[in-house]
């Protein structure tokens, strides 16, 4: 895991960032010797947000094979 000094940090924050988005965590010292870490954030997405995919099939034949499907 990296350490920076807060003067580092604010030189270098897209380096920084970047660091921090593919190890997981950055810590920041600072001249007091508190140090933070820069962690990033998990990107929340729905369960329901697949990939679509390209059918040549009309919504006519959608509702046919639906129907079909439920008189069995």
């Amino acid at each position: 895991m990296q350490v920076y000094t807060y003067s580092e940090a604010r030189q270098k924050l897209a380096i920084v960032l970047e660091q921090a988005e593919n190890t997981g965590k950055v810590l920041i010292r600072r001249k007091d010797g508190r140090t933070f870490a820069l962690i990033p954030e998990k990107i929340a997405s729905s369960p329901l947000d697949i990939p679509s995919i390209n059918a040549n099939i009309t919504s006519h034949e959608i509702v046919d094979i639906i129907r079909e499907g439920r008189e069995r």
